[in-house]
This record gives structure tokens, sequence and C-alpha cells, in this order.
């Protein structure tokens, strides 16, 4: 009898302990709906439509399946994009790349990789543009402009990502012959990865062209000095013979 009782006990107690669950859910639930009602109705002219707050609470209750619903094929909506722009850039369809890259940044606008992707795409399309339209000119720059851009907002997405940097760094070097602008930048980029070779020849090519030479030959110094690649130390010796050179012309 004494055991019974006991297990009908724990039925109560597990029964009491699942009601206060449900109905705690159930009370933030309602104040998630109470909230977004509230910020819908801050940002809208007049508060609506609906109208109230509590209006609002009503619509979100009874769309919220539907709502959920939304946000999720949105969601595997610019997933998508990305997979075929991804797709696109490997087999160099850079154009289409970019639209593709348009739609998924459309469904989630503060993915860094994909300003980054974009800066690529727009860079390779702008070396594509040689003349066959009247308009090569501005199309050029309209594509630079874009993949500096996206780059720059790759990296203010991400503070710790590299890629746009060096991106930028070889956008200013080689194609916008701006490279003291691209200096800040590879000098960040190595700040937070230090051992990139790729980096240190974009940023040892920036000093040279800016006359800072002693710094230019310092990096291609350190550069032969970390990389067992002989191609590599070949290459920053000839830089630094071709530096001296210009030095003592």
């Amino acid at each position: 009898m004494r055991k019974t009782k006991e297990i009908a006990m724990g039925f109560l107690f597990i029964t009491i302990i699942g009601f206060i669950g449900y109905s705690v859910f159930q009370y933030n639930k309602k104040r998630t709906n109470r909230e977004l009602a509230r910020r819908i109705a801050e940002i809208s002219p007049r508060g609506g439509p609906p109208e109230t707050i509590e209006g609002l609470r009503q619509a979100i209750a009874l769309y919220e399946a539907q709502i959920e619903r939304n946000v999720r094929e949105g969601a595997q909506t610019g997933v998508y994009w990305k997979i075929l722009a991804i797709r696109l850039a490997d087999r160099g369809m850079h154009n289409d790349a970019l639209d593709a890259l348009e739609r998924a940044i459309y469904y989630n606008s503060e993915d860094p990789a994909l300003f980054y992707s974009a800066g690529i795409s727009a860079g390779i399309a702008a070396k594509s543009i040689v003349g066959f339209s009247p308009n090569a000119v501005s199309e050029r720059e309209h594509y630079y402009r874009l993949s500096e851009n996206a780059y720059l907002r790759a990296f203010e997405l991400d503070n710790a990502y590299t890629k746009p940097l060096y991106g930028l760094g070889v956008l200013y070097v080689f194609e916008l012959n701006r490279p003291a602008e691209a200096i800040p930048h590879l000098e960040r980029s190595l700040s937070i990865q230090g051992s990139d070779i790729n980096t240190m020849f974009v940023l040892a090519r920036a000093y040279a062209m800016t006359g800072s030479y002693s710094q230019a030959i310092e990096l291609y110094e350190r550069i032969i000095s970390r990389s067992r690649d002989r191609q590599i130390q070949a290459e920053a010796l000839n830089n630094i013979d071709t530096i001296q050179r210009l030095i003592y012309e």
C-alpha cells in the first residue's frame, strides 16, 4: 500500500513539474511575441499595421508556424545561392557568380565569406573587360570598386579574417596602382597571421613601389629565412638584387 502511494505521489510530482515547465514555455513564448510586436511597432510608421501592439502580438501568434517555416526556407535558399556561386566561380564564370553572390548576400548579409568571394569575382570580372563595350572603362571601374568594397565589408564583419586583407593588397598593388593604400591592410594581415609568404611578397612589393626600399629588403630576407622552397628563395633574392640596383643607380 505504501509503495503504491509512493508511486502515485511520484506520478503526481512529475505531472506538476511538467505542467510548470509547459506553463513557463508558454509564458516565454508569449513574452517573445510581445517583444517582437513591440519592436515591429517601434520601427513602423504609426505603429502598424495592425495599429496596436496587442494586434501585432495576436497576428504573430496566429502566423507563427508560417513565419518559422519562411525563416527556414529563406536560410536554405541562401545556402543554395552560396553553393551555386562557389561552383560558378570554380568554373571561371565570375559574372554569373556575382549574380548568385548578390542573391546569397540578400539572404545572409553578414557572412564575410560571401563578400570575400564577391571581391575575388569582381576583380576578375574587371580584368576580363577588354573594350568590347563603349562603356568598358566605366564598367571596369565599377567592378574594381565593387571588389574593393566587398573586401572591406568582409573584414569589417570579421576583423580576424585575413583573406580579404590579402585580396585588398593584391587589388591595390597590381590592379589599381595604389600601393600606399595596400600597406596598412597587408601589415594588419601579417600581424594576425605572420607567416603567410604570399602576403609578405605583396607587402614587400608595395614597400618597393613606395620607395621604402629597406623595409622591402628586410621583408624579402624574412621570406628567405622562413621558406624552404628554393624557388621562393630565388625569387626573393632576385627582388633584393633589383631593389639594390634601384638604390645605387
